[in-house]
Formats: structure tokens, C-alpha cells, sequence
């Protein structure tokens, strides 16, 4: 897997101007809350469109400002597990599951997805009745049924609690480790980060500070943090 991401983009009083590469199976786009990860996420998803730059994902252009290039969302084999899971609350798990289908081509066995995250018990049930780490398992689920190329995962954990953090943890690793799909991971929490990738593009108000190895990028933020002053 091999994208690269460089845009600009003014959102409020933050531009947003990044330009990196990453071949990792788990990116982090990691910073602190407002730092503009989730703006640059929804730029790669599509969601958003960058006043200037150029993302290619795999040789293919999904955005060229200079040459007039912007291929829609829908048709950029992009999931996308926000924080929030977003499931259809009327739907089953079953319905919300089988609803990742229409945007696939090349459905992938759904026997494989439903052990893989654990949701055989959970199928005839509604959201409603289901725990935070039963939803986002279920998010997960949905945006894999779609048969992505790259998968989005935009602070999957942040409204979870420890012990919920705990149960989805390893069914993250277990997509890095097992699934071929490479994954743009969000997060601000620096255990995630640390556990989880492979890659790691600090962000700080719209700018990446630093890339590298969850090591060195941490090595590096706590060296910024000791080195600011006390106002």
C-alpha cells in the first residue's frame, strides 16, 4: 500500500498543510483534539474537498487540484468507522452489516467478518441494545463489507470507555495483522498510537510536525512539551 497525501485548505482560522507518504499497514494521523486529522480524513474519504493538493492511493489519482481531478467518494473504495459507529438505529446488525454491501465490488464473505469481529451472537439485534464496543465492532464490520481498498478509522475509540477500549484493541490488531486492507488510523490518545501503528504523522495545527515511528514521534512530543514554556 503506498498514499500520498498533500493539500492545503483553510478551515476556520486553521490552514491545513500537509504533504507525507506512508506504505504502513496502520498510519496514525496523531495529535491533539482540533490539530485538523479528522479534516485531512475526510479530505482523503472525499468528503471534503482540499482547495489545492493531490492524494493517490495505489498509483491511482483520487484528487489532482492542477489537473482537475476529484473522483466522488463513493467511487473511491474508501470505509470509513467514524467515532460514533453512525449505525442505522431501525436496522438490524444483520441489516446494518448487509447495508456495507451496496457499495462493494467483489462482495467478501460475510462468514469471515462475523467470527472475525465476533458478531454471530449480536445479528438479530438492534444498536439500541447493543454496548459501545459491540457498535463500533459492528461500524467496523459494516465499512469491511464494502470491500474497501483502504479503511478510515476516525477516533474509533474516543467515546469508549477502558474497559471497552480493552475488548476493541485486539480486533484492531487483529485487521492490521490479518486483513490486507491498510488502515489511516485518528487518534490523540498516545496508548493507541503506541500499540497500534507502524507509522505515525504528528499533527499540530494543520502542520505536520513530525513522521516516523511511534518512538521517535513520542520521543519528540514529550521533548516539545518539556520545552514549552509555562505561560
Amino acid at each position: 500500500m503506498s498514499l500520498e497525501v498533500r493539500l492545503k485548505h483553510q478551515l476556520g482560522e486553521i490552514l491545513v498543510d500537509v504533504d507525507f507518504k506512508t506504505s504502513s499497514r496502520l498510519t496514525a494521523l496523531f495529535g491533539k483534539s482540533g490539530s485538523g486529522k479528522s479534516s485531512i480524513t475526510n479530505m482523503i474519504a472525499g468528503l471534503v474537498r482540499p482547495s489545492q493538493g493531490r492524494i493517490v492511493f495505489d498509483s491511482r489519482v483520487l484528487f489532482d487540484s492542477d489537473l482537475s481531478v476529484n473522483i466522488p467518494a463513493h467511487q473511491r473504495r474508501i470505509g470509513y468507522v467514524f467515532q460514533d459507529g453512525l449505525l442505522f438505529p431501525h436496522f438490524t446488525v444483520e441489516q446494518n452489516l448487509n447495508y456495507g454491501r451496496r457499495f462493494n465490488r467483489g462482495v467478501p464473505e460475510s462468514s469471515d467478518i462475523i467470527p472475525l469481529l465476533g458478531l454471530a451472537a449480536l445479528l438479530k439485534r438492534k444498536p439500541i441494545n447493543l454496548s459501545g464496543g459491540e457498535k463500533q465492532r459492528v461500524a467496523i464490520g459494516r465499512a469491511l463489507m464494502s470491500n474497501p481498498s483502504l479503511l478510515l478509522m476516525d477516533e474509533p475509540m474516543a467515546s469508549l470507555d477502558e474497559a471497552r477500549k480493552a475488548e476493541i484493541l485486539p480486533y484492531i490488531e487483529i485487521l492490521r495483522d490479518e486483513i490486507k486492507i491498510p488502515i489511516i488510523y485518528i487518534s490523540h490518545s498516545v496508548e493507541e498510537v503506541m500499540r497500534l501503528a507502524g507509522d505515525v504523522v504528528y499533527i499540530d495545527g494543520g502542520k505536520i510536525i513530525a513522521q516516523g515511528s511511534p518512538q521517535s514521534v513520542q520521543t519528540l512530543r514529550l521533548n516539545r512539551t518539556l520545552n514549552t514554556p509555562i505561560e
